[in-house]
């Protein structure tokens, strides 16, 4: 039996272990449950700023889903909540799926701050985890930053091993910078996206869902809201992400998946140009959602209960920002995506169309070393006007071709008529025009009927088709959206640029782009660019590969130029305007293309991040030059697959570190005018294992880890 002073120093004691957890007692020392029912998607904090930061929670109550659910919000100082910076109610509306934003203000400059949400019902209390977050320091601090940085985290058949290894480490991070593709858009894209029935997205309205493709290639993409509300509730049911998320605040872009694949604007890409793919609605409920979702302040909100259906969707979002870390760092948060144009080469486009004539080919020849300029003026650019009446016969037979090869891909008749004369009229490539008229010649022979005349070269003009940039077929991503020939497209942008005035390659609209050139002006030690896609030039150069048979496919190529190597013209006048104006300690972190780089371009120091999931470039690059009919032992799948990384170091004099086939993330550590970057990799075939049942030494051996100092402009490996 316990005396009256022992009784007393027992209760104490009781008092101080349960309010040290999130399920300690309350002010009215109600005692609070376990609250995973009701927040299946715990919590999260994000955009921090020296004095406020935004809180996310969705809390809904399964025995009365069609209900608002009304939450409490704690904040503190410290973990044991034993005094409040905040303890006020909101309410968790059904209008926003029940997922609620507060921006908190009146904070204090680098200061932790932890925080819970509670939900009474049956007159029982239930809390969430407790979180963690961050305050920015004050401007003018002179303290060291460290953040992580990390992108693509496809959920489908995959698990978050990298994010697992990031809670492993416990770094003392101000801040996670994710660069986009937070959410898949697709169910089962079989082109990357691997099945199994544990890790994936089932659809609650799927009769709302975007069907695309045919039998065994089909799958669905989200269209409506409801459709993208379930990518994020899904993905946030994980519970490794959902540890990350509470203990570290994000800064968040988006960058296609968001939305659609090599997205531009409101437009897909789905179908390759077979037909216009302009879905308005589909990316504005994609916006809603991500508004919904993601504990972003992009509206400059006042404290309290944000409103993600006040949030402008396009086309008037702004999701670009900056944000302050004292005096180490200014961070500008671009948008790559909203504003940019079409690519440069649309997908259906016609091989053999004229995009630079004569007379625009001729501003560039004096300019170009003399080599080429007599390569530019050989037969291989030579061209006809085959609307001229001379060749009728050639432009019908050609026509015709079209319509049998765009009705092959799935095309009516009427629609195929219809692309045909748009596109088989003007110059048109004889390179191009007389393989077509070969191919059909051949069958005409064997039919017994008589030979179309090929056209001829002499006296024709020259000029650079789209068949000459690699573009080889009527619709598909090869010489469009990836794999086109780097010195023809370059010439292209540049000659195609200077005649519209920069509107073919406008990537960030006026507004932004001026907004950005302010902050890398900006006085902090760092000027630190986020841009969703990579700004690291990736060219496989092939030129002088004697055992490549094919003389065509001796040239060098750019991989993607659904990333900044699409503008290379816009690109290396963002690049100029940053030595222009003397910007030091300027830098690009980037993701999206599921690889790691670190390069130096045009003096500019550039990281990208690999996925932390998605299917690494490596084993991307392998299933579309398999598909293209190159088998493991040719010389193609070896210098674009096997030999990947070290075909890219090569044909990139300012790369400095490559690694196609490893997932994982990058911290980095501001210190003065010194930055340090660690990549910490995990090989992509341990992307379908789920590690959260094994050791944290098991996991820990799976890792490797490389470093870099970033100083003056120039990247050296540790």
């Amino acid at each position: 039996m316990f005396d009256r002073l022992k009784r007393r120093s027992f209760l104490q004691a009781v008092v101080a272990v349960a309010a040290s957890t999130s399920f300690g007692c309350s002010d009215d020392d109600t005692q609070t449950h376990d609250g995973a029912k009701y927040f299946p998607q715990s919590i999260c904090s994000g955009d921090p700023r020296p004095d406020s930061v935004v809180l996310w929670v969705r809390a809904v109550n399964p025995d009365n889903a069609g209900a608002d659910a009304p939450v409490r919000l704690e904040v503190s100082t410290s973990e044991s909540f034993s005094s409040l910076v905040l303890d006020r109610s909101f309410t968790a509306l059904v209008a926003n799926d029940h997922a609620l934003k507060v921006k908190v203000t009146n904070l204090s400059p680098r200061t932790t701050y932890y925080y819970r949400f509670t939900f009474e019902t049956g007159g029982q209390k239930y809390t969430t985890a407790t979180g963690r977050t961050r305050t920015a320091p004050a401007a003018g601090d002179d303290v060291a930053v460290k953040f992580a940085f990390a992108s693509c985290q496809d959920y489908i058949g995959r698990y978050y091993n990298a994010w697992q290894r990031l809670l492993q480490l416990d770094e003392d991070l101000d801040f996670v910078v994710f660069l986009g593709d937070y959410v898949y858009e697709t169910t089962g894209d079989p082109s990357f996206q691997s099945g199994g029935d544990t890790r994936t997205v089932k659809f609650s309205e799927p009769e709302k869902a975007l069907k695309v493709g045919t039998g065994l290639r089909a799958f669905f993409a989200a269209n409506s809201l409801s459709n993208y509300r379930d990518l994020y509730k899904t993905l946030r049911t994980d519970k490794i992400i959902q540890k990350v998320h509470e203990r570290y605040p994000f800064i968040v872009i988006w960058d296609d998946h968001e939305f659609s694949d090599d997205s531009w604007g409101p437009n897909a890409t789905y179908l390759d140009g077979r037909a216009s793919e302009l879905q308005l609605e589909r990316k504005q409920n994609s916006e809603r959602a991500f508004f919904e979702y993601i504990p972003l302040d992009n509206t400059n909100s006042a404290e309290g209960a944000m409103d993600p259906a006040a949030a402008p969707v396009y086309p008037n979002t702004r999701v670009y920002r900056d944000f302050e870390f004292g005096k180490a760092l200014k961070l500008a948060v671009a948008d790559y995506r909203t504003f940019r144009p079409d690519h440069l080469i649309p997908e259906d486009a016609y091989p053999g169309r004229v995009a630079v004539p004569a007379q625009l080919l001729a501003v560039a020849l004096p300019n170009l070393p003399a080599p080429v300029q007599a390569l530019l003026q050989s037969e291989t650019f030579a061209y006809v006007d085959i609307d001229a009446a001379e060749h009728a016969v050639q432009k019908a037979v050609l026509q015709g071709a079209y319509v049998q090869q765009a009705m092959g891909a799935g095309l009516t008749q009427a629609e195929a008529t219809e692309k045909a004369g748009s596109w088989v009229k003007g110059g048109q490539s004889l390179f191009y025009v007389n393989q077509v008229l070969t191919a059909v010649n051949t069958a005409r022979v064997a039919a017994q009927q008589p030979a179309i005349p090929l056209l001829s070269a002499t006296g024709a003009p020259r000029g650079l088709a789209y068949v000459h940039m690699g573009k080889a077929g009527l619709f598909g991503i090869q010489g469009s959206r990836y794999i086109v020939v780097k010195p023809i497209y370059d010439l292209f942008s540049r000659l195609t640029y200077g005649a519209s005035q920069g509107a073919t390659e406008d990537v960030l609209g006026q507004t932004q782009q001026a907004w950005l050139q302010t902050q890398l002006q900006a006085t902090n030690t760092w000027k630190i660019v986020v841009s969703s896609v990579s700004m690291t030039s990736m060219v496989f150069d092939l030129s002088d590969k004697p055992d490549i048979g094919e003389a065509t496919l001796r040239q060098a190529f750019y991989f993607s130029v659904d990333q900044w190597d699409g503008f290379p013209t816009k690109k290396e006048e963002l690049l100029a305007f940053v030595r222009a104006n003397q910007v030091k300690n300027a830098m690009f972190i980037s993701g999206d293309i599921h690889a790691s780089f670190a390069s130096e371009e045009s003096g500019v120091p550039t990281l990208t991040a690999p996925a932390i999931t998605s299917g690494s470039i490596k084993e991307l690059a392998g299933l579309a030059v398999f598909g293209a009919g190159y088998a493991p032992n040719s010389p193609i799948y070896k210098y674009v697959v096997t030999q990947l990384n070290e075909s890219l170091m090569a044909s990139n004099p300012g790369m400095r570190y490559v690694n196609g086939d490893e997932h994982g993330f990058v911290v980095m550590e501001l210190k003065g005018t010194q930055a340090l970057a660690s990549y910490h990799l995990i090989p992509s075939s341990e992307v379908a294992k789920d590690y959260s049942f094994k050791t944290d030494s098991e996991l820990a051996a799976k890792f490797t880890r490389v470093d870099f100092r970033i100083e003056n402009g120039t990247i050296t490996k540790l």
